[in-house]
């Protein structure tokens, strides 16, 4: 459908998901465009973005967004004053951000609407007595008062949409808003049947407190309750995994960061936003676009409401080159890196999934020459989206795919760290020689690859992630956790559902594991 917008409301529930998204947001921000003359952006800024006027009579954009937190943010001005210019000049003022960041309203660059911030006031992350560590606290909070106050942000959100598609759900998954997202996505699909209900969930690498024992059990729990009430639900995380004693983060090599470090989290969430940026494409396209239930049903097959994650941040394209060059010179081996704590298997089979490019400006997708015999199979197709699927069809020959190739990138503006390694140029493209001497310029933009993906590599992840906690002796180890619940016996029921969902990624193929270690 072309020239209609499609609406999205999205939710933001937890510290880390609101790092996440709060990059997420400024990315928008710097891509809006103001200019009444210019040709309109190919991603439609008004599916999340609500436009209004200043007093002066000045258009401005503020997110359709409900962001959920505890009483710890400092400088966010929590009254609310959409026009007053106080948080922008602040932000301004503070470019190098890098050792001063500690929540994620230190580097927001836009303002919100009255309406989007919910401060849940009984709770502290400064406070031990008063966190929300457990999934059970997380369900039992969203009542009351705190029920009444998110029920009204999302009529008047919701009021005001023409063509609402659904709702994009950020929601940190290892503490007690894991509990909370439940609760919510139960709420939104019981309220708004036949929309599409995306969720995030998001982990850090590093966490800021030491309950660790508490981490695993809220994941799992999280993970089975969320992809039962949303249409698609997907872990994001740069850990290489859930468990007690997870394999190390994956390595992008044309970035330089710090992910070990839990006050860094400013740079985790932003590689994790660049990604989200690109994997959310499909359904805000201006034209072309999928609506959320298309991108869902297409991957949720068979009971699989649960996807993973890849991701090149930055995909690596030579100046003046094109997509068959790029891609050849990742010869035998995928460019994107895991997303979602889970590597691809060898040989494993893929159901479906949904790839995007995103950045790709001044590059050519296609290398054809007349008379010129190409070099490769991949140099010789006639469309980018024609040399992109036959690039993943090497990997997945069978597996149904989507594909959208969007040429604007995301723009990088500060606040957003500069984490590049110096091998990019400013357009985040690859330099043809070494380094200039100096400071190099900053990147203000980079090309994305992007993979959300349905198959058989998510049996073994979320396999573990149940028998990690069924082996957990919650009782002995962790008595508070089931203090303000689940019960033990919906806990367990719980545990049996993870087990269940993830014999859904069973090979069937003849290729996978055997009957008997499934039952195991």
């Amino acid at each position: 459908m072309t020239g209609v917008c499609r609406e999205v409301i999205t939710l933001q529930l937890g510290h880390y998901s609101n790092f996440v998204g709060t990059h997420w947001w400024n990315l928008q921000d710097a891509s809006l465009c103001y200019d009444p003359v210019s040709a309109p952006p190919e991603v439609q800024s008004d599916s999340v973005f609500r436009e209004g006027q200043t007093p002066g009579g000045s258009v401005t954009y503020t997110p359709r967004l409900i962001a959920m937190d505890l009483k710890s943010l400092r400088t966010l001005r929590q009254e609310g004053s959409l026009y007053d210019n106080s948080q922008l000049t602040r932000v301004q003022k503070n470019y190098r951000l890098e050792g001063s960041v500690t929540v994620w309203s230190d580097f927001l660059r836009l303002h919100l609407h009255p309406r989007s911030v919910v401060i849940m006031h009984q709770f502290n992350h400064d406070s031990e007595a008063h966190r929300l560590e457990t999934f059970g606290q997380g369900e039992s909070a969203l009542q009351g008062a705190l029920l009444d106050e998110l029920e009204d942000r999302l009529h008047f959100f919701v009021e005001e949409c023409d063509y609402l598609q659904g709702f994009q759900v950020l929601c940190d998954l290892e503490d007690g808003f894991a509990g909370l997202g439940s609760k919510v996505t139960e709420l939104l699909q019981d309220s708004y049947s036949g929309r599409g209900i995306l969720t995030w969930g998001l982990a850090p690498v590093v966490h800021r407190d030491s309950r660790d024992r508490y981490h695993l059990l809220n994941a799992a729990l999280g993970t089975v309750n969320m992809a039962a009430h949303s249409s698609l639900f997907c872990p994001l995380t740069l850990r290489g995994g859930l468990s007690g004693r997870p394999p190390p983060p994956p390595l992008f090599p044309l970035l330089s960061y710090n992910l070990l470090q839990p006050a860094l989290w400013y740079h985790s969430s932003a590689i994790l936003a660049l990604a989200l940026d690109a994997l959310t494409v499909p359904y805000r396209l201006r034209n072309n676009s999928a609506p959320m239930w298309q991108v869902a049903d297409s991957l949720a097959v068979a009971g699989r409401k649960v996807v993973a994650a890849y991701g090149a941040v930055p995909f690596p394209m030579m100046p003046g080159g094109s997509l068959p060059d790029a891609l050849s010179a990742c010869a035998a081996t995928l460019p994107w890196k895991p997303l979602s704590a889970c590597p691809e298997a060898a040989g494993g089979r893929c159901y479906g999934q949904w790839s995007t490019l995103r950045g790709y400006e001044g590059q050519k997708l296609i290398c054809l020459s007349p008379g010129i015999e190409p070099s490769t199979p991949l140099h010789g197709l006639h469309s980018g989206e024609d040399v992109l699927a036959a690039y993943i069809s090497s990997f997945y020959p069978s597996a149904p795919r989507a594909l959208q190739l969007v040429s604007a990138p995301s723009k990088l503006t500060p606040p957003f760290p500069q984490i590049f390694s110096p091998a990019l140029d400013a357009q985040g493209f690859m330099r043809g020689g070494a380094p200039p001497a100096g400071a190099a310029p900053p990147v203000s933009s980079v090309p994305i690859l992007t993979s959300l993906q349905s198959g058989t590599a998510l049996r073994p992840f979320l396999s573990e992630l149940q028998r990690a906690a069924a082996t957990f002796d919650v009782r002995r180890r962790a008595p508070s956790f089931l203090s303000q619940g689940p019960e033990m016996a919906d806990y367990q029921e719980a545990l049996e559902e993870l087990r269940l969902l993830g014999r859904c990624y069973h090979d069937d193929s003849g290729g996978g594991t055997t009957s008997s270690e499934d039952d195991d």
